[in-house]
């Protein structure tokens, strides 16, 4: 059963920050961008890379492993892999490119709660 979880308090987040939070036995990556939280799944799929590790601009993270790129607002693949051309289209055979799971957000007074 769905349900919001408190995973942080609204003021431990500066904006432009990221960073991995536990919800409903999910590692989630949660970030602040404009005063608004997104919140993702934080393992990439390409190769299971640590997105909270990884780079925020605007609200697209970079994942620390192979530049893996994804929008936070729907979880949309921006770029997969930095690798050069064959490489890429290589590891898309293996691997095709998949969005990342965001989940829906709400802040309640000075809290932080993520829907799991």
């Amino acid at each position: 059963m769905a349900g919001y979880v408190e995973v942080l308090k609204a003021d431990a987040l500066q904006d432009g920050q990221m960073k991995s939070v536990k919800a409903g036995g999910q590692d989630i990556l949660l970030a602040k961008v404009g005063g608004k939280f997104y919140a993702a799944e934080n393992k990439c799929p390409h190769m299971g890379g640590n997105l909270a590790q990884g780079k925020l601009e605007g609200t697209v993270v970079t994942c620390p492993l192979h530049g893996s790129q994804f929008e936070l607002k729907d979880g949309s693949v921006i770029r997969w892999t930095n690798w050069p051309g064959i490489v890429v289209a290589a590891t898309k055979l293996m691997r095709r490119p998949r969005a990342i799971k965001t989940y829906p957000v709400k802040v309640e007074g000075d809290k932080v709660l993520v829907e799991v």
